[in-house]
């Protein structure tokens, strides 16, 4: 019986989380970097060198990919013949304690702290729970004496876009897949890598579909070496017939809206074709260590020449440049679906909590905590700022989520312009259309690089709603698409892509 302390469990946890909240996997960038050498479209091939500068900033000062910094999963795969040993003289804690325990640590350290997400009620207060606990654990027992982790710290974004369906035997599981892409939309941030899970029953197949991601990026050696079995054969379907969508990076257009597409399967009845996808967003985090009694897992940072060729940077962009403290409406108005702005002055911030504030004091008839007026509104919620910092990482949330508020916004107070990542709804595009109000896009994953541009930020109301509160940004030349403009032409809707059919 082989013993495994505590205290190496969770140093262990915390420090994974810690170095995942900065550092991508290798495989990751070297896909992003091959994705955006053998990019067209120049909107999706600049998202792409955003996420790519991103990723060498973040490595360098060790501060957050994206600003949603992820709900922490571990797994963990017990051998029968291990055992935990806690420490003191009380019982041994359960693994739910020690992972709580490390996520707590890891999400409140003084050098980079981490945004917390998790609420607790989700049908009551929905309060925050401060350190992003609870873990989700998942714990299989296998042969052996040691404990393999694999340690996720997955976006809202991705998860948000889950789907799931109960299909017959005989239907085909690519074609569902590739149906389900378009009205995913670009909420989950790509590109990125899609999860498949196929077979068991209902509650297993979401588990499955999400455990698919935490594997190494392969698919094109899969394509030189050729499919071995249906499961490598669906997995190259998938892959070449959702990038002949067009849906591209950030949903822009492009030639890569997957770096890879992983599938796991498990029995099922005969009856039923269980099927779900999960994506992995371009903050893809994960890392796996096994503890053998030795002490707590050591992380090597990858190689610094992993980044080499990429910019500190974006180069020098011909962008107009915007004054948000003198933008008028008429100036908002000549501004078209797919030109690059560089936005610099005064931006509120704002998301659900927020818009939910500011609706409910609308239809009271009662004042505004600040004027929206000829205002620009950011939907994010910034990860807390260290030393030195204006704003810590603060990318974009999806705008989809505040597309009810819009009309109302928009017609009652004055907004000028909102700005987030992804495309908006048909309700939205026909308020912004109506007020003639644009929609800006920044890139989803690129948040310590977006947080480069903010100067200084203060909170301005709803200072209790803590990452989700109204805060004023002074931002100098934060790069960003037109991707509604004043009449309600859409990017998205603009673009065009023969339709893919089955090879």
């Amino acid at each position: 019986m082989r013993e495994i302390l505590a205290e190496d469990i969770v140093d262990s946890i915390a420090d994974a989380l810690q170095f995942v909240s900065y550092y991508h996997p290798a495989d990751f960038v070297e896909a992003l970097k091959a994705a955006h050498a053998a990019e067209t479209a120049p909107a999706a091939r600049n998202a792409l060198l955003q996420l790519l500068i991103n990723s060498r900033l973040s490595a360098q000062a060790h501060r957050p990919i994206c600003q949603d910094t992820g709900v922490a999963h571990v797994y963990v795969r017990l051998g029968m013949d291990a055992r935990v040993r806690g420490g003191g003289t009380g019982p041994t804690p359960t693994l739910q304690t020690l992972a709580n325990e490390a996520v707590a640590r890891a999400y409140t350290h003084a050098a980079n702290p981490l945004r917390a997400s998790m609420i607790r009620e989700p049908l009551g207060r929905r309060a925050n729970t401060g350190d992003n606990t609870p873990a989700i654990v998942h714990i299989e027992l296998v042969e052996g004496d040691t404990m393999a982790f694999t340690v996720v710290a997955k976006g809202g974004g991705g998860d948000v876009k889950a789907r799931y369906a109960m299909l017959n035997p005989s239907d085909s599981v690519a074609d569902w897949v590739v149906a389900q892409l378009p009205g995913m939309g670009a909420g989950w941030c790509p590109p990125g890598v899609l999860g498949v899970g196929v077979g068991g029953t209902p509650e297993q197949v979401m588990a499955l579909a999400k455990r698919a991601l935490f594997q190494p990026i392969d698919i094109q050696a899969l394509r030189a070496q050729g499919p071995r079995d249906e499961a490598q054969r669906l997995r190259l379907e998938i892959h070449e017939r959702v990038n002949a969508l067009g849906i591209g990076a950030q949903g822009l257009g492009g030639d890569t809206t997957v770096l890879d597409v992983k599938i796991a399967q498990a029995p099922s009845h005969a009856a039923l074709l269980p099927v779900a996808l999960v994506p992995n967003c371009a903050a893809t985090r994960y890392v796996s260590f096994t503890l053998d009694g030795a002490g707590p897992a050591r992380f090597t940072p990858p190689p610094a020449a992993l980044w080499d060729g990429i910019p500190d940077a974006l180069p020098a962009q011909s962008g107009l440049r915007v004054d948000l403290d003198t933008l008028t409406r008429d100036q908002a108005a000549t501004w078209r679906a797919g030109q690059t702005l560089l936005l610099s002055g005064k931006l509120l911030t704002a998301r659900d909590a927020a818009h939910k504030r500011l609706a409910d004091l609308l239809a009271q008839g009662r004042p505004l905590p600040v004027s929206l007026r000829n205002r620009a509104i950011y939907y994010v919620g910034p990860v807390d700022p260290v030393a030195g910092e204006a704003v810590g990482p603060a990318g974009p949330t999806t705008s989809t989520r505040m597309d009810k508020f819009m009309p109302a916004l928009l017609e009652q107070t004055g907004l000028l312009v909102t700005v987030g990542k992804a495309e908006r709804g048909p309700v939205a595009i026909d308020a912004i259309r109506r007020a003639g109000a644009p929609y800006l896009s920044a890139v989803g994953g690129a948040a310590y690089l977006v947080s480069k541009a903010v100067r200084s930020a203060r909170v301005v109301a709803f200072e209790d709603l803590g990452m989700e509160a109204i805060y004023e940004f002074e931002v100098i030349d934060m790069p960003v698409t037109v991707a509604v403009d004043a009449r309600g032409r859409a990017i998205h809707a603009l673009r065009t892509a023969p339709m893919p059919s089955r090879p």
